[in-house]
């Protein structure tokens, strides 16, 4: 199977801890596209449920599909949110933000009952820090930030280049949310919980990348099928 069908595969098996009258989360990224679009199926076939997109091109998407939408205006809570992942470790730790949605995509999964995570078995790691770090910045006082960032980083074991990342124009990405992001090129993170609480005392951080204890569930396609990854009990 391709890459592709793979994703495919895994956002098909989230579809059965959908149940009807469900208020979703629904997710940023390539995996999270094929689980809108085989939701948007099932919708049309005649389940009843409502989604909370995590930005304006799954919006765009949903709306395409014909998957009901609202907002965490309108409600507060939601049953399920459904995400891919950049990177996850054996205790569901994620590094998330490449396709530059981390805040919304963290407000949504925090108010979720559960957060369902699926891939293809290649964003499974032993220790995150592979893939870069997204870190969601005010532009005023950057370089300020990035001093802090620097700190934070040896505080918690850690170390690398940081850049700011850019868009196809050649400026700075622009979030929905109207900030910057820096991508941490870390390596290797020995302690994510430590560094999510660093980061977050940074005052020039908007949100960071590392969801700690968010992800209930680990749905991963491979080559052998699909592998369901719980978290391990004990774990926050």
């Amino acid at each position: 199977m391709s890459k592709e069908e793979l994703k495919r595969a895994a956002a098909a098996q989230a579809l059965t801890y959908v149940e009807d009258g469900m208020r979703l989360g629904l997710g940023t990224g390539s995996t999270a596209k094929h689980f809108v679009e085989l939701l948007g199926e099932h919708v049309r076939d005649g389940l009843r449920v409502i989604g909370v997109p995590t930005s304006e091109a799954t919006r765009a998407d949903a709306e395409r599909c014909g998957v009901p939408l609202t907002t965490l205006d309108e409600i507060d809570r939601l049953d399920l949110t459904v995400d891919g992942a950049d990177e996850i470790d054996p205790a569901l730790n994620l590094i998330k933000g490449g396709g530059g949605a981390l805040l919304r995509e963290k407000i949504v999964a925090a108010a979720s009952a559960r957060m369902v995570v699926i891939s293809d078995d290649s964003k499974w790691v032993d220790t995150l820090g592979r893939f870069p770090l997204p870190v969601e910045v005010i532009p005023f006082g950057l370089a300020a930030t990035r001093h802090a960032l620097v700190q934070a980083f040896a505080q918690a074991g850690a170390a690398g280049e940081i850049s700011v990342r850019q868009g196809k124009d050649g400026h700075p990405f622009v979030t929905d949310g109207g900030h910057w992001i820096v991508d941490a090129h870390l390596g290797r993170i020995p302690d994510p919980s430590r560094l999510a609480v660093l980061l977050s005392a940074i005052p020039g951080v908007v949100e960071h990348g590392l969801f700690i204890g968010l992800a209930k569930t680990a749905i991963l396609a491979g080559s052998q099928g699909i592998r369901i990854v719980d978290r391990p009990a004990g774990r926050v």
